[in-house]
């Protein structure tokens, strides 16, 4: 599918999609907890179904109710009759539910589509033998087959690649029946995903370990869970938010309802970012307003670490394409192993448009000021991709035509709608996202 997203000024109402960071978490929670969850708000992404489906797959019941949907469970994940699961594309979901599926006893595998199957898992490999389960892999990558069931205990991990791995183990270890276990962390990334994780766990009843700054979560002796009916809503999500938010900052002025400022997701941060580089803004507990009535003006530089939040890499570069001066983004490295190699495909699709786009170490530096021009760009089957090229052609000097627009569908089905909305000149091609 295309798009092409012509000059145009964004007003009104922008109201973002759940999180799936949140709800697919929720769906691990409730496979793990014995009862009923009922999840209001759910997440409708491509990686949500994932979710859903990975739970299914592993002896849920789930029944989708459209604002809400029940998850029934015993409270332990079950061997399925076709011991095969799939993930889709979702990278929280292999990492997530690999430790949780191998509480299992007996042999499971895993394997993904797309960008999936060419990220490492060596991470596997290296830590569930060390907990009773014989894993095996293709050449470091998926798909994965792993024999359980898993048996906490006291471990040591990498936590530089993805701070997702950590999510998995914590839940499995909340989950598993054990006398006590630590888990040691060298170098943990994206800490405020792990709070989000934590949290979660708290509100289903898990067993919550102590977290020692990050570098030693301590469980003490789990205790049987009765059966329960646990609620959970789905807060609003900050990663899909940050380009409503962008298109508000260069191209208009937006009212944005549903977040919490308060929530454990490490994107809020493009608060930080929007607040620097001079753009009007208005945080309220009701909402937040962004952008101006008058006619797009520009912001100033900024520099910003993005280590612990490297979606915002995408958005960021949209708003400083339009930031005079130089701004600077810390966090490269985070950029390798996602849908596409964010650095790269950044530099080259932004590129395309005339925009100046610099690597130097773990920097990204952005040229921004200058106008940007119409032209063709490529998604490169990547969601966050496919969404800042959007927002910033909506203050490009012609049309911008984005192929593969249908990437969007992995986080946020909505975005094209959701833009057109609010006032945006998006016409499209091909098959619907609807």
């Amino acid at each position: 599918m295309e798009a092409i997203v012509s000059p145009s000024r964004v007003s009104g109402i922008y109201t973002p999609p759940a999180s799936k960071s949140a709800m697919q978490r929720a769906c691990a929670a409730a496979l793990l907890h014995p009862g009923t969850t009922v999840v209001n708000h759910p997440g409708r992404s491509e990686d949500d179904a994932a979710a859903l489906r990975i739970v299914g797959q592993l002896g849920a019941q789930v029944s989708d109710h459209g604002d809400r949907i029940g998850i029934a469970s015993t409270g332990h994940p079950q061997l399925p009759q076709q011991p095969l699961i799939d993930c889709g594309e979702s990278g929280l979901s292999i990492r997530m539910f690999t430790p949780i599926a191998a509480l299992v006893d007996g042999p499971l595998q895993l394997t993904g589509r797309g960008s999936l199957l060419q990220r490492p898992m060596q991470f596997f490999a290296e830590v569930l033998p060390q907990l009773g389960v014989p894993t095996t892999l293709n050449k470091g990558l998926l798909p994965i087959s792993i024999n359980g069931p898993l048996q906490p205990g006291d471990i040591e991990i990498d936590g530089s690649q993805s701070s997702q791995y950590l999510t998995g183990l914590l839940m499995a270890y909340g989950a598993a029946a054990h006398t006590g276990a630590t888990i040691r962390v060298r170098d943990l990334k994206s800490k405020p995903y792990v709070d989000l994780t934590l949290a979660l766990m708290q509100h289903f009843g898990m067993n919550v370990p102590r977290n020692e700054g990050y570098e030693a979560f301590v469980f003490g002796p789990s205790k049987p869970r009765a059966q329960s009916v646990v609620t959970y809503t789905v807060e609003a999500d900050w990663s899909g938010a940050a380009f409503g938010l962008v298109a508000g900052a260069i191209a208009g002025r937006l009212e944005v309802n549903g977040l919490d400022v308060f929530s454990e997701q490490a994107d809020k941060n493009i608060l930080q970012v929007l607040i620097q580089a001079g753009i009007p803004l208005s945080v309220r507990e009701d909402g937040i307003t962004v952008g101006s009535d008058s006619l797009p003006g520009k912001g100033r530089g900024w520099a910003f670490n993005a280590t612990d939040c490297p979606d915002l890499f995408p958005p960021l570069v949209a708003l400083a394409a339009f930031c005079d001066g130089t701004s600077v983004i810390e966090g490269v490295s985070r950029l390798a192993h996602k849908e596409s190699n964010r650095a790269l495909t950044l530099q080259e699709e932004f590129g395309k448009l005339g925009l100046t786009v610099e690597l130097q170490d773990d920097l990204m530096i952005i040229r921004g000021g200058c106008p940007l021009r119409g032209g063709v760009v490529s998604a490169r089957h990547d969601h966050r991709i496919a969404m800042a090229l959007a927002v910033a052609a909506l203050r490009a000097e012609g049309p911008v035509t984005i192929t593969g627009a249908e990437a969007v569908g992995k986080s946020y089905p909505q975005f094209w709608q959701h833009l057109q909305q609010l006032g945006a000149a998006v016409s499209l091609t091909g098959q619907s996202t609807a």
